[in-house]
C-alpha cells in the first residue's frame, strides 16, 4: 500500500482527494476574547454609579456581609448558570463591599 498524502489545499479539480475551487484565504481579526476595552469599563462604571446593584447582587452582598460566602456562590450560580460567572460575581460583590466600607 502506497500512503496517500492528505493536503488541505484544493487542486482545482471537481474530483479527487484535493477536490476543490482554489481560493486565497482572508487573515480575519482575531477577537480578544474577554478583553475589556478602556471605554466600556468607563461606561460601565458609570451605569453602576448610577443605577446601583441589582436585587440579587444586594442578596449576595448580604450574604457575604454574613459570612456565607459559600450560600452567596450556591445563590449567585443559581442566578447566572455557571459556576465561573458565580465565583466572579462573588469576588466583585466582595470587593463592592470592601470598597463601601472604607467610606
Amino acid at each position: 500500500m502506497s500512503q496517500v498524502e492528505t493536503t488541505t489545499t484544493p487542486s482545482g479539480i471537481a474530483v479527487g482527494l484535493n477536490k476543490g475551487h482554489v481560493v486565497t484565504k482572508r487573515k480575519r481579526p482575531t477577537k480578544g476574547k474577554g478583553r475589556v476595552k478602556k471605554r466600556a469599563k468607563f461606561v460601565r462604571e458609570i451605569i453602576r454609579e448610577v443605577c446601583g446593584f441589582a436585587p440579587y447582587e444586594k442578596r449576595i452582598i448580604e450574604l457575604l456581609r454574613v459570612g456565607k460566602d459559600k450560600r452567596a456562590l450556591k445563590y449567585a450560580k443559581k442566578r447566572l448558570g455557571t459556576h465561573v460567572r458565580a465565583k466572579k460575581k462573588r469576588d466583585e460583590m466582595a470587593t463592592a463591599l470592601r470598597r463601601s466600607g472604607r467610606k
